[in-house]
């Protein structure tokens, strides 16, 4: 059974103004629990979190949104940027053509639509947690599937082997 911390009042001359003592196992305790978090004991997990049905997702228009998407292939989920580690959408930030731009914004619109149809469970696969820009490398799926896999079966997205092509011509 856990032990509740109480804190008691020191005994102090009736001249003195009356102070509290914070027992010697709460300090323990606080240092445990700083110690815990300094290290990322109480981080969120990505791979065991799931995006319940209730979180909308809007269209990223500013970095302070928590629930929203970027791109094709990249959310904002809770406030954690998430690359959707199994596909390469095209870019709409710098685009290199009419197509890709046209595109980008198409696989962006389609992605938003499959964020907010239902339950999403969050998958960490690899050993690497994070891309080169620092976002979670992660794979989003819904009832075992893929969202990347539907993006790619729609043509709105290609399968990532790890190399960067060109979306135009």
């Amino acid at each position: 059974m856990a032990e509740v911390l109480r804190f008691k009042r020191q005994r102090q001359p009736r001249s003195q103004p009356q102070r509290w003592q914070f027992p010697k196992a709460a300090w323990v305790v606080t240092a445990l629990l700083a110690g815990a978090a300094s290290v990322g004991y109480f981080a969120p997990d990505l791979s065991l979190n799931s995006i319940g049905g209730a979180s909308r997702f809007t269209l990223c228009t500013r970095s302070s949104q928590t629930n929203c998407v970027i791109d094709g292939d990249t959310v904002r989920h809770a406030g954690v940027t998430i690359r959707l580690a199994d596909i390469d959408a095209p870019e709409t930030r710098d685009p290199k053509c009419a197509s890709e731009a046209a595109l980008g914004r198409h696989a962006t619109q389609r992605l938003l639509q499959l964020m907010n149809a239902g339950p999403l469970e969050v998958v960490r696969i690899g050993s690497r947690d994070e891309g080169r820009y620092g976002r979670k490398l992660r794979i989003i799926e819904r009832d075992g599937q893929s969202r990347g896999s539907v993006l790619v079966a729609e043509g709105l997205a290609r399968r990532w082997d790890g190399a960067r092509r060109s979306w135009c011509g």
